[in-house]
């Protein structure tokens, strides 16, 4: 026989009139939605991205009974639907049509005429790599038997997560552990308001209508760069200014980012170093009028604009998460204190990713996401985050792992410089892509591998083999006496570990 609650909620499906009162029940509150059953867990993920399904997947192959919970419509965070993955569809995109549209196709003999800029269809193409992607973490989800809950999910209690959908329908999932991976969001810019027209974040950037007669950029940072270069490539006059005195962001080695703004400013990007911005409006032709002044202080300036950039860094998705719920405070940034487990001061409540300290890298919320998860299972959790790799994705791409020379000098730390440039390289001499070079600083006692910094095409690929040999202490003579195909570029990176080592290269 149905319960009245089931009673109840049948016929407010069907849109029957509800008396107030039925003979021998008590009064209900009817809602329009049927309530779930509990789901009972071990392992509860909070956010799909990276760092989120990465650990879902993990935690399932682990044998956990896993729940993965996304308040958004497709799987993949930030990083698959408007960070990384559409970023980087742009960028290798309008690459190609610059070399077509320039004089590098030319200079190669390829003569093109009639050449048209297609927007919408490059932006078909980024989207199509987007869809597959995400829906291939929903089919590993399958594959792996991670129970997928679409909804926003909040903690309310130590061992308890609760999702609401869009319909206002709720999923209670009873877990044993919850592992906290919602994220970031975009900083925004006190006093400028971002429509996602005009006015952008990079979510808007990766989707313009069209291009932008000029385009101002606020931050000239990791984003900032990358996200000018699209723009830059398909047409745009860029500008971008930037608090610090140099580009590339935090964390970059100084002589790299020099030489980095060197070839960007070739490319065509123009950058104000060592300014503030005060403030944007919009004028009655649509156009952006935006003051800045010197960082130090002196004489107001104002830029004009058609589309104003704001790429001023991102921080921690961690309000509504309930976590005042189970007792748990942010730090003075908005992320959440964790220990070397990845635990909060509540055992079974954990975080990784964005939301806790360290930089906000995929790579690094994935590696956490799978050591957690391990720790959770009784294993070791360890994580060295000086081997974490950075690289930012113009052209040339620009990558790092360990210590910058600035670090070294700060920490006193004896180091020795070894240096290698892509001109002398043979592959990237064929290739008549020869900018950048290689930057290897190593222990001037121990010669142990300390930093490596990379300026040239395949930096981003490149950097893994120094990021490895960091993880296994190797010197800069294991480097070294490891053979590298020839040619290819990956040589120089072999060409300047020699240089750190014997203070010379062979072929510069």
């Amino acid at each position: 026989m149905q319960s009245w609650n089931q009673l109840y909620r049948s016929l407010a499906k069907r849109g029957h009139h509800l008396p107030c009162k039925l003979k021998g029940a008590s009064v209900l509150s009817v809602r329009t939605y049927a309530d779930r059953a509990a789901i009972d867990a071990d392992v509860t993920v909070v956010g799909s991205g990276p760092g989120g399904y990465v650990a879902a997947i993990k935690a399932a192959q682990l044998g956990f009974k896993t729940v993965c919970v996304e308040k958004n419509a497709t799987l993949g965070g930030t990083c698959l639907n408007v960070g990384c993955i559409p970023s980087k569809a742009l960028l290798n995109n309008s690459y190609l049509y610059h070399m077509a549209h320039g004089k590098d196709f030319e200079s190669r003999g390829i003569e093109i005429s009639g050449l048209t800029l297609n927007l919408e269809k490059m932006m078909s193409q980024k989207s199509g790599a987007v869809k597959a992607l995400t829906g291939g973490i929903a089919h590993l989800f399958k594959q792996n038997k991670v129970t997928h809950v679409n909804g926003y999910g909040k903690v309310t209690g130590k061992n308890q997560v609760t999702a609401t959908s869009a319909d206002g329908s709720e999923q209670v999932i009873n877990t044993k552990n919850i592992l906290i991976a919602t994220g970031s969001e975009v900083t925004p810019f006190p006093g400028i308001e971002i429509d996602e027209v005009n006015v952008v974040s990079s979510t808007g950037a990766l989707s313009l209508s069209k291009v932008p007669g000029e385009l101002l950029v606020i931050g000239a940072g990791v984003i900032g760069v990358e996200l000018g270069s699209v723009w830059q490539r398909l047409g745009s006059k860029v500008t971008a200014v930037e608090f610090l005195g140099h580009v590339g962001g935090m964390g970059i080695d100084m002589e790299i980012s020099k030489n980095f703004q060197r070839i960007l400013q070739k490319q065509g990007m123009k950058f104000k170093l060592g300014t503030k911005v005060m403030g944007a409006s919009k004028r009655p032709d649509g156009k952006i009028d935006v003051a800045v002044e010197a960082a130090a202080g002196g004489k107001n300036e104002t830029l004009t604009c058609d589309v104003l950039l704001v790429c001023v860094g991102r921080r921690p998705f961690t309000k509504n998460l309930g976590l005042e719920n189970v007792g748990l405070e942010l730090d003075n940034r908005g992320r959440i204190p964790v220990n070397n487990r990845f635990q909060t001061k509540v055992p079974s409540i954990h975080a990784i990713g964005d939301v806790v300290a360290g930089p906000m890298l995929a790579h690094k919320a994935e590696d956490e996401g799978i050591i957690c998860v391990e720790g959770m299972a009784g294993g070791a959790v360890h994580i060295d985050y000086n081997c974490v790799p950075s690289v930012i994705y113009t052209h040339p791409e620009v990558a790092w792992v360990g210590k910058t020379e600035e670090q070294l000098k700060e920490e006193n730390v004896p180091y020795k410089v070894g240096k290698f440039p892509f001109a002398a390289n043979s592959r990237a001499k064929t290739n008549n892509d020869t900018d950048g070079l290689v930057k290897i600083l190593s222990h001037k006692e121990t010669d142990r591998l300390l930093g490596s910094h990379i300026l040239g095409t395949g930096a981003g690929d490149m950097i893994n083999e120094a990021a490895l040999a960091m993880e296994y202490g190797a010197s800069c003579e294991d480097v070294a006496r490891v053979c590298h195909a020839h040619p290819t570029v990956s040589e120089a990176f072999r060409e300047a570990n020699l240089a750190a080592s014997f203070g010379k290269a062979i072929n510069f």
